[in-house]
């Protein structure tokens, strides 16, 4: 098992859920996760990283992978403009490559936004550190386990 991989279990493990972590194929993009997870592509969570551009701090919005983020609006959230992290920022703070980005057991962690719209599941899909693994959890376990707030960030 992959360093990435083992801290997503450790932190499903330290909050006492039950590992369903699989190895699901190719997930890199959402539309595959939904074929792989045979679910809605509004049950896959997408885990975006943006940079802050006047503090260079990492921010990460977990949105339904059906839903767009709104850049006007994310950067009101955060406070200041953000753009895109690169391959090297994401590796470095989150210890998982683009692709296979999970929303729990980074690095470093950082200020957590959600989509509202993956309340309205009972599971959700996420990358588990890996782009071939996914693990399910329910919505508002993730909120907890990512210390996320909900709110309206895509277009």
């Amino acid at each position: 098992m992959s360093k990435s991989l083992r801290r997503v279990a450790r932190v499903l493990q330290d909050a006492g859920l039950p590992d369903t972590i699989v190895e699901a194929g190719e997930t890199r993009t959402a539309e595959q996760a939904a074929a792989a997870c045979v679910c809605e592509i509004d049950q896959i969570v997408k885990s975006i990283i943006f940079c802050g551009q006047g503090t260079g701090e990492i921010r990460l919005f977990l949105t339904a992978g059906g839903n767009r983020i709104c850049a006007n609006k994310a950067s009101a959230l955060a406070g200041e403009a953000l753009g895109r992290a690169d391959a090297n920022l994401v590796r470095a703070t989150t210890g998982f490559a683009i692709g296979g980005v999970a929303p729990i057991g980074h690095l470093t962690p950082s200020r957590t936004w959600i989509d509202p719209r993956l309340m309205d599941f009972a599971l959700v899909w996420a990358a588990a550190g890996t782009p071939r693994h996914v693990f399910s959890i329910a919505p508002e376990r993730l909120i907890t386990l990512a210390d996320a707030l909900p709110a309206d960030f895509t277009e």
